[in-house]
């Protein structure tokens, strides 16, 4: 057993639940004691630390983690000179990137960014906010919201700049959407010294490895069937597969294996499809991790 151990950053509040999830289905196997910012992982080499995703990137980044997930939304805007190993399309609610974005409210005159020239804006991103008016050539005030942002306008601030997924809360605080500041995926980090450590950097590129092959078998199963050859070609023909189908022989020289992976929401189209095609003994099957 190695002596080294890698300290991983576990973000604290509204991706804990889903960063811990994806591990589990990635080998991993992470608990939270109500009490503690020291969640216990079944992995001797690692050591977590609760922590909030808005710090992350920087604690990174001065070597406090050698590691951690957040928001790329984070590492800009903290401004944070780490190691990018792999992206994450995972949030709390979807597997879509969040969006930042400036909003007032329904009946506010605003309808451009230009529009907001000298009014004052709440956000918890200042930084990103500040950059995108740079960008439009609007100089207006920005504040630091520690919360509760979608409640301010009008009579706090003109305008927001806020994260969302569904856009429901927005909806239900009579928000509208004037323009986009930012998509952003969660990424996982590293600190630049950290990752040029041979044995950091293997523990992070498998750990990001198994990640990230959960990610890509989401959505997708596995089905086998067996197939005359002469209904072989008719068979594959129906078959939308990520690569080519495997082919195997079978004890019956008449006969071969066909297993591919598939999109699960064509499952229901294309096995009927595959019947009347030939195909025999089909098979559906869950797929866990899928690396190439």
């Amino acid at each position: 057993m190695s002596d080294q151990t890698l300290k991983l950053g576990i973000p604290a509040g509204s991706l804990q639940e889903s960063t811990a999830e994806l591990f589990k289905k990635a080998g991993y196997n992470i608990r939270f004691s109500s009490r503690s910012y020291y969640p216990t992982i079944d992995d001797d080499e690692i050591d977590c630390l609760l922590i909030r995703a808005q710090e992350m990137a920087r604690y990174v980044e001065q070597g406090i983690l050698d590691a951690g997930i957040t928001g790329h939304d984070w590492v800009l805007e903290t401004q944070a000179d780490v190691t990018e190993i792999c992206e994450l399309v995972f949030s709390k609610v979807s597997r879509r990137p969040v969006r930042w974005v400036l909003c007032v409210p329904e009946d506010s005159p605003v309808r451009s960014v230009k529009d907001l020239q000298g009014k004052r804006i709440a956000t918890e991103a200042v930084g990103l906010t500040k950059a995108f008016l740079a960008k439009h050539g609007v100089s207006a005030t920005v504040e630091f919201s520690w919360g509760a942002t979608e409640v301010k306008p009008p009579r706090l601030a003109d305008a927001i700049v806020e994260v969302t997924e569904t856009g429901s809360s927005l909806r239900a605080n009579d928000l509208r959407i004037v323009d986009e500041v930012l998509q952003s995926t969660t990424r996982f980090i590293a600190n630049k010294a950290a990752y040029e450590d041979p044995w950091k950097r293997g523990k992070l590129d498998n750990i990001a490895l198994m990640l990230e092959s959960c990610l890509a078998a989401e959505g997708k199963v596995g089905l086998m069937m067996n197939v005359l050859k002469e209904d072989l070609e008719a068979v594959l023909a129906v078959l939308p597969a990520l690569q080519k189908p495997t082919v195997a022989a079978l004890s019956d020289p008449l006969w071969v294996d066909v297993n591919t992976i598939v999109e699960e929401h064509v499952v229901r189209t294309i096995v009927p499809q595959l019947k009347a095609a030939g195909a025999k003994g089909i098979v559906e099957y869950p797929i866990n991790k899928l690396i190439d």
